[in-house]
C-alpha cells in the first residue's frame, strides 16, 4: 500500500475512540476540504495530504496541553514508513502551526501547504459542522450553553485561550465568527464566507429563543 493509505489507516486506529469533534471522521473532511482547496494551488499534494491526516494525531486539548506529544507520534509514524527526513520535517512543522491558539499565535513558518491544511482545518470550524463540534466539546467538557453575565474576551493570550473554560456560545466570539479573515487561500475565503453567514444566522435564531422573542 502507499504512505498515503498507510497513514490513513494509522489514524483511523490510533484515533478510534477520540471526542467526536476531533476524531477520524473531523480528519476526513479537513482531508476532502484541503483536497478541495488544493486543486486552485500549486503546491506539493503528498504534503497536503500527510499534513491534513496528520494535523490533529494528538490534540494538545487531550493531551495535558502538551504541544509535543502530535509532533513526535507523527515523526515516529512516519519514520516507521521510511518517508524522507524533507517530508517529515514538512508534516511535523504543519502540525506545529496550524493551531488558532486565540489569535495571537506568530507562525514560526509558512508554506503554501501549511496554508492549504490550515484553511481545510478552520472550515472544519465554520458552518454547520463548526457549530455541532463547538456545542460537542462544550458538552465534552462540561461547560454552560450561555451565561449573559460572562462576557467572550477578545484578548487572550495562548495560555488563557488553551485554559478557557467560558460558556460554549463565547468560543463563537473568541474563535470562531474571527476565522473568516484569517484565511489564506481564496478557495477558502469564499466558503468560509458562507459558513460565517450561516453562524451569525444560527446566532440570531439562539438569542431570540434565548430571549423567548421566538
Amino acid at each position: 500500500m502507499s504512505l498515503i493509505d498507510n497513514t490513513i489507516l494509522f489514524v483511523k486506529q490510533k484515533l478510534e475512540n477520540a471526542e467526536a469533534g476531533h476524531d477520524w471522521f473531523h480528519i476526513e473532511r479537513v482531508y476532502k476540504n484541503a483536497l478541495l482547496i488544493a486543486q486552485d494551488e500549486v503546491c506539493d499534494i503528498q504534503i497536503v495530504k500527510l499534513g491534513a491526516l496528520l494535523h490533529d494525531i494528538a490534540d494538545s486539548k487531550f493531551n495535558d496541553g502538551d504541544e509535543t506529544v502530535g509532533p513526535k507520534v507523527a515523526r515516529e509514524f512516519l519514520e516507521s514508513q521510511n518517508a524522507s527526513e524533507e517530508i517529515i520535517v514538512h508534516v511535523v512543522n504543519i502540525i506545529e502551526n496550524i493551531s488558532f491558539k486565540g489569535g495571537n499565535f506568530e507562525k514560526k513558518f509558512t508554506s503554501k501547504e501549511l496554508e492549504i491544511v490550515q484553511d481545510a482545518d478552520r472550515l472544519d470550524a465554520l458552518g454547520a459542522i463548526g457549530i455541532a463540534r463547538t456545542f460537542n466539546y462544550g458538552g465534552f467538557k462540561n461547560r454552560p450553553l450561555y451565561n449573559p453575565d460572562i462576557a467572550p474576551n477578545l484578548s487572550m493570550t495562548k495560555e488563557e485561550y488553551k485554559n478557557s473554560a467560558s460558556p460554549t456560545l463565547n468560543h463563537f466570539y473568541e474563535k470562531l465568527l474571527l476565522l473568516k479573515d484569517k484565511m489564506n487561500t481564496e478557495t477558502g475565503k469564499k466558503i468560509a464566507e458562507e459558513r460565517h453567514q450561516f453562524m451569525e444566522l444560527f446566532l440570531s435564531q439562539f438569542y431570540a429563543e434565548w430571549d423567548g422573542e421566538l
